[in-house]
């Protein structure tokens, strides 16, 4: 079946239908939440309640751009949701109390060398809208339309923040390498 057809026999009450449409976009929607918050099991509910609010939001999808597109909309809303609920608990508990600040509290995964280690704690360091467009054009592969479309952002947008993000972890990525050189040298 294609992805209209399993839009309207998913509409119609189809439960093979729709179990078709969670086949087809779980992996990128779990991709995309585990990589901006670092933990699989958060991952896990965060791609669950994406797919509940999409399904319960099905009728409103109006077909006139690609279903991927929407559904990461739905995606990157309840990620960003995540994140700020993260952010207020743990200043909540450690009576720090700035709004204004949105930080990732995500873990850095292990990984398998100083590099993978600096390139994820630099990708870290970006705030949430950069780290996402970053995430979601070099890591998963969406167009820069895409990109925009599921964030709500003009296409222009999207690419000005890929461009920022791409230049601070340039910055952060050349320190690691001068510090590297100078100590191999023994300055």
């Amino acid at each position: 079946m294609d992805e209209q057809s399993l839009i309207k026999n998913t509409l119609s009450g189809n439960a093979a239908a729709q179990r078709g449409l969670y086949d087809a976009h779980v992996g990128r929607v779990y991709r995309l939440a585990y990589r901006m918050t670092g933990d699989a099991t958060l991952a896990e509910d965060l791609t669950q309640d994406t797919f509940m609010r999409a399904f319960d939001r099905l009728a409103d999808f109006r077909g006139d751009g690609p279903f991927q597109g929407w559904l990461h909309r739905i995606a990157t809303s309840v990620i960003y949701s995540a994140l700020r609920k993260r952010q207020r608990i743990r200043q909540f508990e450690t009576g720090e109390v700035d709004p204004e600040v949105l930080e990732s509290a995500t873990a850095v995964p292990p990984a398998d060398s100083d590099l993978r280690r600096r390139l994820d704690g630099a990708i870290e360091t970006l705030d949430v809208k950069h780290r996402l467009v970053l995430v979601m054009h070099d890591l998963e592969g969406f167009t820069h339309p895409e990109i925009a479309e599921a964030m709500g952002t003009p296409v222009g947008t999207a690419k000005a923040r890929l461009s920022r993000a791409r230049k601070k972890l340039r910055a952060l990525l050349s320190e690691y390498k001068t510090m590297k050189t100078d100590l191999e040298t023994g300055s």
